[in-house]
């Protein structure tokens, strides 16, 4: 009876008769469909699926909650990602996302699954990594859990931090006219990639042969090592500022642009001349064939910040270094324009992150 009964309940939220495959949906189709069968019921509950993290309210703060999910062979390669590194960039990842809200990380817990290969001193190695984020960031590692795997390492965090009520940023509140900025540089983690993929190719050929990564150690750093931007938000609160939209780039710009415009209704146009790309993401591009510009809008793993601002803030981050406008607001709803350096217009495809390991 209680099968039944269930049965029952689970044919009314979810109704399909026939198969759907889940590569035909995407992530983010994914978690689209599943959303709207899930809405607030908790009071407290201020803002659930639909941005970078959960908000909750704790009465003179709101508290601020996210997760990640990082899987061996899908999200990082051990054969070329230290576990030091890759336990700094698992934190450095999952409080991104709090900051990407204007808030401020404060605990962190992680839960490994580990297949019998991985010895004690491989996991101090990845939890020294985890120590040196938390140090760095100012963020507790307050618990977790262990599990065996039989699929190589899973590590699944969660992250909770607190925004002060009249500063919270959502991917929503952009506005026509408003600023579209970004900081830091862009393609370089992708880019990164690149480099380490094609020496591990080398290496399984002729195992004789050595890396050569010395000439590329910007790219390879962003790869192996991102550093989330508490240095950005620690900004905005002294220089007074609070974005009216902002998300952070993971899937890299062209992905998260459409994030911003799906939920404030808005458009951008973003000016292809104005892209910050270094000089060795630019150079290594080419190297590659690859369009520099398309590398900057398309690779993700960068973990900047991408951000409207009214123009009235413009003065106050028009000489920092760390800031790029790139763009601005349009009231066209979803439409997204990339303005060549020649004067053109292409609509902006969110091609995501193209990494071989998503495969």
């Amino acid at each position: 009876m209680v099968i039944s009964l269930s049965q029952s309940y689970l044919c009314r939220m979810f109704d399909n008769t026939d198969r759907t495959e889940l590569s035909a949906m995407g992530e983010f189709g994914l978690i689209n469909h599943l959303a709207q069968h899930f809405s607030p019921s908790n009071p407290n509950t201020v803002m659930g699926i639909g941005d970078d993290c959960a908000v909750i309210d704790k009465g003179d703060h709101f508290a601020l909650v996210t997760t990640e999910i990082l899987q061996e062979g899908i999200n990082f390669d051990l054969s070329f990602h230290p576990l030091k590194h890759l336990g700094y960039k698992a934190i450095s990842m999952v409080i991104s996302d709090i900051y990407a809200m204007n808030g401020l990380a404060e605990q962190v817990l992680v839960g490994i699954g580990l297949s019998n290969r991985f010895s004690l001193e491989a996991v101090e190695e990845l939890y020294a990594g985890m120590q040196l984020a938390c140090e760095h960031f100012g963020v507790d590692l307050v618990g977790g859990d262990t599990s065996t795997s039989r699929g190589g390492l899973l590590i699944s965090l969660t992250a909770v931090g607190r925004v002060d009520k009249q500063k919270i940023c959502y991917r929503k509140g952009a506005k026509e006219s408003d600023l579209l900025v970004v900081t830091g540089d862009l393609g370089g983690a992708y880019m990164g990639l690149q480099i380490l993929e094609r020496e591990k190719k080398v290496f399984l050929e002729v195992p004789t042969m050595q890396p050569d990564i010395a000439q590329y150690d910007y790219i390879v750093g962003r790869q192996l090592r991102a550093d989330a931007r508490k240095d950005i938000i620690d900004q905005f609160n002294i220089m007074g500022i609070i974005p009216t939209s902002m998300i952070d780039v993971s899937d890299g710009v062209a992905s998260e642009l459409f994030h911003l415009a799906k939920a404030s209704g808005v458009g951008f146009h973003v000016y292809e001349e104005k892209l910050p790309i270094d000089t060795q993401t630019v150079d290594t591009a080419l190297a590659f064939d690859l369009n520099p510009s398309i590398v900057a809008l398309n690779g993700g793993e960068d973990f900047e910040l991408l951000f409207t601002l009214s123009q009235k803030d413009y003065e106050s981050i028009k000489n920092m270094p760390d800031f790029t406008v790139i763009g601005h607001v349009t009231e066209q709803s979803g439409k997204n324009l990339l303005i060549s350096k020649s004067g053109n217009q292409f609509d902006i495809k969110a091609q995501g992150w193209p990494d071989s390991q998503k495969d």
